[in-house]
């Protein structure tokens, strides 16, 4: 175990703190907000989020080093018994079982359990706890029940022993209390935005089947923002049409695709789809023609069933994305990687030796699929070709293929263009500007295409608007969700601060980047929207979910409307306006991420003089919640807490 040299004097414990807080600055039922990786992001109170974040941190051999608990860092699993959230998770030989149980006002209680897989030694481990500054910074801190010593670790690392500590700022409190454990405050640097706080779970040589608990309350309270909210709209102006919400029909789960396919089609307006190429199916080797090998009876199962999914969409009138994951083994160099190398390289690049075979084995795909299923595939991408998920290639690359696929689509006389694009995330745009500044390559793109799962600031969410206002093109969100390894603890597709993340994010899409669709990855039962009918193991009854009824009242957006500048002044509600000028018909989303609050809606025309409101959260599904009189081009109304309302012109 460490040692440690106690400090003479509770008095200077106290100032320790109030002298580090000094230097950083210059209420109904709570819910925790936890993700599922085991970081807590604050505690609700009415809706508000009492902002804090929690960590789980492992100290190795320096505190310049923390291995911390966080999203897409380990492999966890969550779920969800009432109001107990549990996420099970492991840094490096430790196992962490944590739970969070909501307890009263503002109030929760969070007990994490470290089991020893194999003897080691670290410094610690830790419930890590960052404050920010801008509320905290100045605050009144006082411990309680501290202990007659202090003492300060190896590294000059502070520690305080107290059962808990309490700050006290000008509108919010924020208390944590335990029992035997000490609090280690790392020194403060004024380029942090964060008080950091850190409270042992086990320290020091560990042995292999050992077991540590440490048990938690934190407590919130504060004043409660519900003052009015303006919204100023204006339909003098009108942006790149919105034909409405997409989905993606990629079939990876024979058992359970169908139900949620057939659920969703029936209860949803989709208006674009996007479907898999299954190319190392249809030709898994460069010798065999695959269009020879289909006449004769013996087309792959999953090419079959892929085809027959594309023909349903098509059927329905949809555009149709085609895109290939998996290539042949033919087609790329080196051996096939599905998953990331050891040095942390995804996919494959693809063969130039076999550039014209590759041309025509896609080539022969479209072809066969109009011939046989009646199917005019609208657009061509291999799917996160930035990232190599599962083709890897260079922004010039991407370029060459755009214009040599391109032009081979055109000499066969398809109308099948390419997707610029089809990004893994927002951030990686620089891939596509070879391509979006080679004028040649114009005559081939089709649309523009990234994936929400990651860069959502309004910056970068801005250069894909831009791209598009550029090439003159449509702007199509290929893939639409929030957590790309959600699949792996699926319980949290039914929370609903996933719901409302993800449904708010769309709202920003939609007014930032001004899409003519998302595609909501999926509507099949991988990041299903439904629930039970044995997806990801739940064999309770086939049902919708929040997220479910959230696309719904999306999806639910009159065909064809254009965007419209509109602006906010609260910054936890996100909106977004489309509208048709000339047929008086005007749409509005808006995602209130906090308090219920009053709301103004100005700038409305004179012939809207009534507004229809839809309202989804977790207690309501596209709710109509009556109608709203318009007087002098104003709407006056009440936003509830952390719900997706919609205004609907009569």
């Amino acid at each position: 175990m460490i040692n440690h040299k106690p400090y003479t004097s509770v008095t200077r414990s106290i100032a320790l703190i109030v002298c580090i807080c000094t230097m950083i600055s210059q209420k109904a039922h709570s819910q925790a907000e936890l993700m599922p990786y085991g970081n807590l992001n604050g505690i609700r109170v009415k809706g508000q989020l009492m902002d804090f974040n929690t960590s789980i941190d492992v100290v190795a051999n320096s505190w310049h080093k923390i291995n911390s608990t966080g999203k897409e860092r380990q492999r966890p699993k969550f779920k969800r018994n009432g109001d107990v959230e549990t996420v099970n998770t492991a840094i490096d030989s430790l196992a962490f079982t944590e739970t969070v149980e909501d307890i009263g006002k503002g109030k929760i209680r969070v007990n994490i359990t470290c089991d020893v897989r194999k003897d080691t030694s670290i410094i610690g481990a830790y419930l890590g706890l960052h404050l920010p500054k801008s509320v905290y910074g100045n605050s009144e801190v006082t411990l309680k029940k501290q202990a007659m010593a202090t003492e300060v670790l190896k590294d000059d690392m502070p520690t305080v022993f107290a059962e808990g500590i309490n700050f006290k700022a000008g509108r919010q409190q924020f208390g944590i209390s335990t029992k035997e454990a000490a609090l280690i405050i790392r020194p403060q640097s004024d380029k942090l935005k964060y008080i950091q706080l850190y409270f042992p779970i086990c320290e020091g040589s560990l042995k292999k089947g050992e077991s540590f608990q440490k048990t938690f309350e934190i407590k919130v309270s504060g004043d409660i923002d519900n003052a009015y909210a303006t919204m100023q709209l204006d339909t003098t102006v009108q942006g790149r049409e919105f034909a409405g919400l997409g989905g993606n029909f990629r079939l990876q789960n024979p058992k359970t695709d169908q139900q949620v396919i057939d659920y969703c089609l029936k209860n949803l307006r989709v208006s674009w789809g996007r479907v898999e190429m299954p190319w190392h199916n249809w030709q898994p080797d460069i010798n065999i023609d695959p269009t020879a090998t289909a006449d004769s009876g013996k087309l792959n199962s999953h090419v079959k069933e892929s085809m027959e999914m594309a023909q349903r969409l098509g059927q329905m009138n949809m555009p149709i994305v085609l895109t290939a994951w998996a290539p042949p083994a033919w087609a790329v160099i080196g051996p096939l990687h599905y998953r990331p190398t050891p040095e942390g390289v995804w996919g494959n690049p693809l063969n130039n030796d076999n550039t014209q075979q590759i041309y025509k084995s896609i080539t022969d795909y479209i072809i066969y699929l109009k011939a046989h299923y009646g199917v005019e595939v609208g657009y061509f991408s291999f799917n996160e070709s930035d990232l190599g998920i599962n083709i890897r290639q260079t922004g010039e690359e991407h370029l060459a293929l755009i214009k040599g696929l391109g032009k081979y689509f055109a000499d066969k006389g398809l109308k099948t263009k390419m997707l610029l694009g089809d990004n893994s995330d927002a951030t990686t745009y620089k891939f596509i500007y070879p391509a979006l500044n080679d004028p040649e390559a114009r005559q081939y793109i089709g649309a523009i295409s990234f994936h929400s799962w990651r860069g959502w600031d309004t910056q970068t969410l801005q250069k894909w608007a831009d791209a598009a206002t550029k090439l003159n093109l449509p702007l199509l969100v290929g893939e639409g969700s929030i957590d790309a390894a959600a699949w792996e603890y699926p319980a949290y597709f039914e929370e609903q601060s996933y719901a409302l993340e993800e449904i708010n994010l769309y709202t920003r899409l939609l007014a930032i980047c001004q899409p003519l669709s998302i595609l909501q990855w999926q509507l099949t039962a991988d990041y299903s929207p439904l629930s039970g009918g044995g997806i990801f193991g739940n064999d309770a009854p086939l049902q919708s979910t929040q997220r479910f009824w959230q696309l719904k009242q999306l999806a639910s957006t009159p065909p064809n409307l254009k965007a419209m500048p509109i602006t906010v002044d609260k910054s936890t509600i996100s909106c977004a306006a489309l509208g048709d000028a000339v047929k008086h018909i005007y749409t509005i989303h808006m995602v209130n991420n906090s308090a219920a609050r009053k709301v103004s809606l100005k700038g409305l025309p004179a012939s809207v003089t009534r507004l229809k409101v839809f309202v989804t959260d977790k207690n309501n599904n596209v709710k109509q919640k009556g109608t709203i009189k318009v007087s002098a081009n104003t709407a006056q109304f009440k936003l509830g807490e952390r719900c997706f309302t919609t205004l609907q012109s009569e």
